[in-house]
Parts: structure tokens; C-alpha cells; sequence
């Protein structure tokens, strides 16, 4: 009789210490995954200028994007890049498992095209990109399950996450629409930043191809006008203003002969939210009509 009690005894004490057990590995398991997912209050434009900032240290942007933990030393629970190199007709979402190196660029040196950035992708991310998007009228959402990064996502994030081990997906960018349009659209992806999700717009603050000079060209006066304005609007807060940059910038037209290279400033500025603070995180030019400036944007606190 001994003997069986001390066995139920035993046994009963056995499954208490293993329902223990489990109850401190479940909640070690949310705390590591609320961890994953901590708010961000930040999201960011990044001007990637030329594909060749990929292996060119002697271009200023390449050090500030080396540096670029010290900018956000955060680590983001996965990445959502929009670039001004992926231009449809409906937003549109990468949905991948894993993220093939695109080299969408022609002329540059052969080891450019050796490149690899094999971050795995963030299919969870870009169904709940599609899920905002419906929610706020973007009534139509197209998903894309073979496309990897193209240069203005892997150029950037090989220097600022060189490890490759974060989740990232893409969404595109339509120049056919304006720059309300695609606010608009950053608003609706404001809750991603809750979710730990790093939103990085990527373009230029000035594309103008055209108007390109040598590398030490100083910055045309046109190019400095547009580049004035475009900081002081955002430091001051007149998001407006930007959305109607092509009406109320001085030289838009020089500035962005066409605007996919900066519409994704109007994504990463409506994804901050309603009164988010603006800063220049970074500042320098390339050829006198590139300008790699670069800005945060952060939430406002409730």
C-alpha cells in the first residue's frame, strides 16, 4: 500500500514538475518572440544612388550605411523595402520563401554581377502588407511569388545587414500615381512598425541621369534649390507640400524627370504616422545631380 501511494506520490509530482517545465519554456518562448517583434518608432528613406555603391567605398553614402547600426541599432524582426525599381501598375508584394539577387543594371564592373544577397524572404510580412493595404480602400493588391530584391534593396541592406539573416520582402512603387497616392499608402502600413517591421523606402532624393557630371562635380544650382527645399519641408513637418512636390518644389521636373525614385519617400513618410518628426540622417552628393540625402521619419509619441 506504501509503495503505491509513494508511486502515485511520485507521479503526480513528476507531471506537476513537467507541466512547470513547460509553462517556463512557453513563456521564455513569447518573451523571445515579443522580443522578435518589439515596436519600432522609426521608418526611413535611403537614397541608394548608383548600383555600384555596392563595392565603391570612396562614395560618402558607403560609410554611412556601414555604419549604419550605429543609425538604428534596433534589430528589426524582418524588413520591408520599397523601391524605386519595381514600378507597377497595383501595389504589389514579393511573396517568396527565398530572395533571389536581381541585377537589374547594365555596364558595370563583372563582379558586380557575383554579388549575393541571400536574405531569406518574409512571404508573413507581405500577406499582412496585402491585409493593410485592403483594409484602407487599396482594393486591389497583386502578389509576385518569383521575384527576389532588386538593386535598391540588396545594394542598401548589403551594407547595413550584411549578415543576410533578416526576412525581407518588397513592395512596388506606381509612377503613374502621385505622391498622395503613395502617403496614402504608407499610412496604411503605419501598424508594421508595431510588429518590429523596419519599413526603408529606397530611391534618391534626386534621379536625374541626364544631368549627371564626374564624380567631384559640385551639385548644380538647380539641384542644391530642389535639395533646400525638400529638407526644410520635411524638417518643418509640411508633409503636404512634398506630396505635391511636382506643384510646389522649385526645379521638380529637373529634380525627378520621373518620380518611381521618389515615391518611396512618400512611403516611408506615411508610415511613420501623423505627425512624425522628420531628420537627415544622412547628406552627400554624387555627379553633381545625385543626391544620396537619406531621412528618418519618427512616430510622434501618443
Amino acid at each position: 500500500m506504501n509503495s503505491i501511494f509513494r508511486f502515485r506520490h511520485s507521479t503526480v509530482h513528476s507531471t506537476l514538475r513537467n507541466e512547470k517545465r513547460r509553462e517556463i519554456v512557453n513563456c521564455l518562448a513569447k518573451k523571445t518572440e515579443e522580443e522578435g517583434k518589439m515596436a519600432l518608432k522609426d521608418t526611413f528613406y535611403i537614397s541608394h544612388g548608383s548600383p555600384a555603391l555596392a563595392i565603391d567605398d570612396s562614395i560618402p553614402a558607403w560609410k554611412f550605411l556601414k555604419s549604419w547600426k550605429e543609425v538604428f541599432p534596433q534589430r528589426p524582426s524582418s524588413i520591408l523595402v520599397i523601391s524605386g525599381h519595381w514600378d507597377t501598375a497595383v501595389p504589389t508584394v514579393n511573396v517568396v520563401d527565398h530572395n533571389e539577387t536581381i541585377y537589374d543594371f547594365y555596364g558595370f564592373p563583372k563582379v558586380m554581377y557575383k554579388l549575393k544577397y541571400p536574405a531569406p524572404g518574409a512571404p508573413h510580412v507581405a500577406k499582412r502588407v496585402k491585409e493593410l493595404l485592403q483594409a484602407s480602400g487599396f482594393n486591389r493588391v497583386d502578389e509576385d511569388r518569383k521575384r527576389g530584391l532588386d538593386h535598391g534593396a540588396w545594394v542598401p541592406l548589403r551594407l547595413m545587414y550584411p549578415e543576410a539573416d533578416i526576412p525581407v520582402c518588397q513592395l512596388s512603387v506606381s509612377s503613374h500615381r502621385d505622391g498622395t497616392y503613395h502617403y496614402n499608402l504608407g499610412k496604411a502600413l503605419a501598424p508594421l512598425k508595431d510588429e518590429g517591421v523596419l519599413i526603408i523606402g529606397s530611391g534618391s532624393a534626386i534621379h536625374n541621369l541626364r544631368a549627371i557630371g564626374p564624380r567631384n562635380s559640385p551639385a548644380a544650382p538647380w539641384a542644391v534649390a530642389f535639395d533646400s527645399w525638400l529638407k526644410n519641408s520635411l524638417i518643418e513637418g509640411r508633409y503636404e507640400e512634398v506630396n505635391q512636390f511636382d506643384e510646389k518644389a522649385p526645379y521638380a521636373k529637373l529634380a525627378h524627370p520621373w518620380p518611381d525614385h521618389f515615391f518611396p519617400l512618400h512611403v516611408a513618410m506615411g508610415a511613420a504616422g501623423e505627425n512624425s518628426k522628420a531628420k537627415v540622417v544622412h547628406d552627400s552628393w554624387d555627379g553633381g545631380s545625385i543626391s544620396y540625402a537619406s531621412f528618418g521619419f519618427t512616430a510622434a509619441t501618443s
